[in-house]
């Protein structure tokens, strides 16, 4: 079993951020504590200019790892050192830093050197040798951008065969970038051709945006002042245009990603394309650069100040010419704030790269405890596996339609947007998402309208509703998209961006309703604290349950924990533990007990038993010694609403634990409800959760 793993390039942009992003992704799912280390950067050792890999790596995973610990020497340091005739103090250097992480991690991921300012087989060499002195086995990334078949095969066989020479052990070689035309063939040339050298071969197509500049990029490095649009520097540069020339020649040189480039008098241009961005004739800009030293004219802010969803506007003090050079000369990557291209590049590595072929290759072994990251990120490979489709009611708001679009990049679920089609797609527009074709229904237009007013005029016509009050029931988004999961046109819902928990749920009482053996819904919150993920239910929907119905939350709650990884052992929690405490609250407590051990005799469930008692197993041993729950809970019910919902608000916020839900069971099909003050990894995490609940239906 492999405690690490080499990633290298073969030559300059070969991708191995992208790459890296991968495999993190899959190591963090299966193993407890990850390191990331760069043998050598081409950054400073200042902090202040980070290595923008390490830097993305650390904060994307929230590694806990210093900066100063996640590297060897600078490249400058290095190459000074050779030249010195120190190459094996540089060696023993990072074999130093290198032991020093081994001893408190479980794994790391090394990556090599990124072929900048030395050549290339010096760089090779050092990879390789880096490689055999960390003990680590290789996986090799090769730019397959605009080469043929057989230039794939001849970098690919001269990097293995001397690889090979250099005693190195290569596990996998991703082709990255791989041209559209050959990508689907390449894999099975090259097998037998590298048969006996490499086992594991992959491609990635080549994806345009990928090697994108966004506007944020931009800005950082030409240092600009950012006069609007500072919410949509996420916007990718397709390529630049010079504003230059009279409006009438420079529209039609306009295409879809654009950055305008002009100086700051030209009003004319300005204008230009700001009109050309309000049309739908039109390509959709980037953004705009306002170039020279004068300031930008009152009339032009003013105007643009009173725009609302504007691209980017930045200003340089370069001019025209020095700024468009200083752009030409940039490239992209990946940045942790860019969830854009993080989807997508891990999207793309997914759906072409057999992770778990690779991780078994890699690691050997699986793991049967679950750590907070492994779920956080499980959600997505298990949402994955077998693709549902999720309606989403509030498809006009931003937040959604930036989830929609990390979704749909990493093949998590099929999506459909309920609202205006021309709001949602000036929207998309608007906010520089790539969402191609989306599936959006405008409920009052749908040919599904009636037949669904229809099905509710039934459905509650003994609740005295007529056939208008049914139809203006159904114009609703979220009774529309209720009714898709009900009619099975989508597999589940999630809603309440912008609705309240009751706009949301009370459909889903009234259309979907409780399965067999729920005599009603109930919701869990997934904590995930630092070393350990727990269940509190039900802290969202019922205000006082009953003995019997605190029963079925227990059970309800240990079968939604062992669907998402979590092996149930229930507590059932009260203000006294065991027998020590007397009253109708604990009584209540006592009783559900009794109830849900018939209800579910094989499940591990103690109770009445104190919050303590139920987690800290030092506490357990003088509180209840013999018990197979206390010290070791990982679902626990609380009594009520009231205690349930203060208490995981306290833990969150105390233990600065990331709160998952409220997640929503007992329903026939499955409908989540959001927070309103959510974040967009907060919606994409509810998608996720939602498709694996209807994959276990």
């Amino acid at each position: 079993m492999s405690k690490n793993i080499y990633v290298t390039g073969l030559e300059p942009k070969s991708g191995k951020s992208a790459i890296a992003l991968g495999i993190m992704e899959f190591l963090i799912r299966n193993i407890k504590r990850v390191a990331f280390f760069r043998p050598i950067i081409s950054a400073t050792s200042d902090e202040k200019s980070k290595d923008p890999i390490i830097n993305l790596i650390s904060e994307y995973y929230n590694l806990d790892l210093p900066y100063k610990d996640s590297y060897g020497f600078t490249l400058d340091e290095a190459k000074s050192m050779v030249a010195e005739g120190n190459h094996a103090s540089l060696m023993e250097g990072i074999l130093d830093k290198y032991k020093s992480l081994e001893a408190d991690y479980d794994f790391i991921l090394c990556l090599g050197t990124d072929y900048e300012g030395v050549s290339s087989s010096f760089e090779f060499d050092v990879n390789s040798e880096i490689a055999n002195n960390l003990g680590c086995p290789l996986l090799i990334v090769s730019n397959a951008h605009e080469k043929t078949l057989e230039d794939i095969e001849k970098s690919c066989q001269l990097a293995l065969e001397s690889l090979e020479e250099k005693g190195c052990d290569v596990i996998s070689v991703i082709l990255n970038q791989t041209p559209i035309s050959i990508h689907g063939q390449v894999v099975d040339y090259l097998k037998p051709k590298l048969k006996g050298k490499v086992d594991l071969i992959y491609s990635l197509p080549f994806e345009p945006t990928l090697g994108c500049i966004s506007m944020s990029e931009i800005a950082k490095d030409l240092k600009a002042e950012i006069l609007f649009g500072v919410r949509q520097l996420n916007r990718l540069v397709s390529r630049f245009t010079v504003g230059a020339m009279h409006l009438k020649n420079f529209l039609p040189r306009l295409s879809e990603g654009s950055l305008i480039i002009t100086p700051v008098d030209r009003l004319d241009i300005v204008l230009g394309a700001l009109a050309a961005m309000r049309s739908q004739t039109m390509p959709n800009i980037a953004g705009i650069i306002l170039t020279g030293y004068l300031q930008p004219d009152y009339v032009l802010f003013n105007l643009l100040e009173g725009l609302t969803d504007i691209v980017p506007v930045l200003k340089v003090e370069d001019d025209t010419f020095t700024a468009a050079k200083k752009i030409s000369e940039m490239h992209s990557r990946i940045h942790a704030d860019d969830p854009k291209k993080i989807a997508m590049a891990l999207g793309i590595f997914e759906s072409n790269v057999d992770t778990t072929e690779l991780r078994q290759k890699i690691v050997g072994f699986s793991v049967s405890f679950i750590t907070p990251k492994m779920f956080e990120f499980g959600l997505i490979k298990r949402a994955r596996t077998t693709k549902q489709h999720i309606v989403l009611p509030e498809g006009e708001e931003d937040r959604i339609l930036n989830a929609a679009e990390i979704i749909i990049h990493r093949d998590i679920a099929e999506v459909t947007l309920l609202g205006s089609k021309e709001i949602i797609t000036d929207k998309i527009s608007q906010l520089g998402l790539n969402i191609k074709k989306p599936n959006i229904i405008e409920p009052l237009k749908s040919p599904y309208f009636e037949d669904y007013t229809d099905t509710y005029y039934k459905l509650r016509k003994h609740k005295g509703i007529t056939q208008d009050n049914a139809k203006d029931v159904m114009s609703s988004v979220n009774h529309f998209g209720t009714m898709m999961v009900y009619k099975k046109h989508a597999d589940g819902m999630v809603s309440g961006a912008v609705h309240s928990t009751r706009n949301t749920v009370r459909p889903a009482f009234e259309i979907i309703k409780t399965k067999a053996g729920s005599s009603r819904m109930s919701s869990v919150f997934f904590m995930c604290l630092e070393d350990r993920v727990l269940v509190y239910g039900d802290c969202a929907v019922n205000p006082n349950p009953t003995s019997e119905q605190l029963a079925e939350i227990a059970v309800k709650s240990a079968e939604t924990a062992k669907i998402f990884g979590v092996e149930p052992i229930v507590a059932m929690l009260s203000y006294s533990t065991g027998t020590s405490g007397v009253g109708d609250d604990v009584d209540k407590v006592r009783i559900a007990v009794d109830i849900a051990k018939k209800m579910a005799p094989e499940l591990p469930l103690e109770g009445p038993i104190q919050y303590d008692a139920a987690v800290d197993a030092e506490v357990a041993k003088t509180k209840l010694p013999d018990s197979k729950v206390a010290g070791k809970a990982t679902v626990l019910i609380f009594p009520d609403l009231n205690t349930g919902n203060n208490t995981y608000k306290a833990v969150q916020r105390s233990a600065k634990a990331v709160a998952v839900g409220p997640v929503m069971q007992g329903l026939k099909r499955p409908v989540n409800d959001l927070s309103r003050g959510c974040t967009v990894t907060d919606i994409v995490n509810t998608v996720a959760i939602t498709a694996i609940q209807a994959q276990a239906d």
